[in-house]
């Protein structure tokens, strides 16, 4: 099959890139600029800028799947224009310039990676597809927006539309909260931390996880059409997340056992009441559809991957 990735200098994409070519797809990826991080069997094709009017029928002719990856995570100037605004630009306005072209060059499938934060930013029982979208930040709206326009054109049209909604993905180069824990857990002598009394329960994925499970959606015919929630399936408060860290890595830490409470109120005093929101609440999913419709199985657990990349911080 020829597969046509976005995104692919990412995270997520540059691990997809190296699971695509282990099993032997014909693999091409949407680049802003010419790379050398793939080997030569990756065709590489060029986009200046990812808009709503970017042609990309060259890159499109012949695939049978687009995987597409590409997003806008963050908006560093707040100032310059509206915040939502920013994010439809690629999230939402892109994907459905890049799908209504998949339609005119017969694409068979489109994988589109959006976000958990499309059911909303907390819960109190695990997230399902089928609840109503709950989207509370910019980010997850455009997503949001992203995905309804999709299953939109895949009702009129031949295109079979497959979204995945992850949680927290987590790997040795991940991004965000749990780069920065990786960071404060590998440093000689991590300081306490007031993560001592966190009794919240989040669900994680894996990136070699989350990886497999886009390949299985390529193929798969019960995939098609459908929203998928995806995760591990161990679910952990913060406070057993660093307790899993120290023991991977082997390290004596300190978590302080203060009141979430306070914790948020001293978060949103100082305007970081987002990041006390990912780190105290509970946010689950239940990913029993892709396990049952796909019949598809996580590949590592959480244990092992924390230890896999101790190692590696140790080389």
């Amino acid at each position: 099959m020829k597969i046509l990735l976005t995104g692919a200098t990412g995270f997520i994409g540059k691990a997809l890139v190296v699971k695509l070519l282990q099993q032997n797809f014909n693999v091409s990826v949407v680049v802003r600029g010419k790379t050398s991080i793939f080997s030569d069997k990756v065709k590489q094709y060029i986009v200046d800028d990812f808009r709503n009017n970017s042609d990309l029928s060259l890159a499109l002719e012949g695939i049978d799947c687009v995987v597409h990856l590409a997003a806008k995570a963050h908006v560093i100037d707040k100032s310059k224009a509206p915040v939502l605004d920013e994010f439809r630009k690629i999230n939402t306005e892109f994907t459905l310039n890049l799908a209504r072209q998949a339609m005119a060059s017969k694409v068979k499938r489109l994988i589109f990676l959006s976000s958990v934060g499309v059911n909303g930013n907390q819960n109190t029982r695990a997230f399902l597809e089928t609840d109503i979208v709950n989207p509370q930040e910019p980010y997850a709206i455009s997503k949001c927006e992203a995905e309804q326009g999709l299953l939109s054109l895949a009702q009129k049209s031949d295109l079979e539309v497959v979204i995945i909604r992850p949680p927290l993905v987590y790997e040795n180069d991940a991004p965000g909260n749990f780069g920065q824990l990786l960071k404060w857990i590998d440093a000689k002598h991590p300081l306490p931390l007031p993560l001592g009394s966190v009794h919240n329960q989040r669900s994680f994925v894996a990136l070699d996880n989350l990886v497999d499970f886009i390949t299985t959606t390529i193929s798969h015919k019960n995939a098609a059409n459908e929203i998928f929630l995806i995760s591990d399936g161990e679910d952990l408060s913060t406070t057993e997340l660093m307790q899993k860290l120290s023991q991977a890595f082997n390290k004596k830490i300190i978590l302080l056992p203060i009141p979430t409470t306070w914790m948020i109120f001293m978060a949103k005093l100082i305007g970081k009441e987002d990041v006390a929101i990912r780190l105290f609440s509970s946010l689950q999913v239940d990913s029993s559809k892709a396990r049952k419709l796909l019949d598809w199985k996580p590949v590592v657990s959480m244990d092992f991957t924390l230890r896999r990349i101790a190692s590696e911080k140790r080389v």
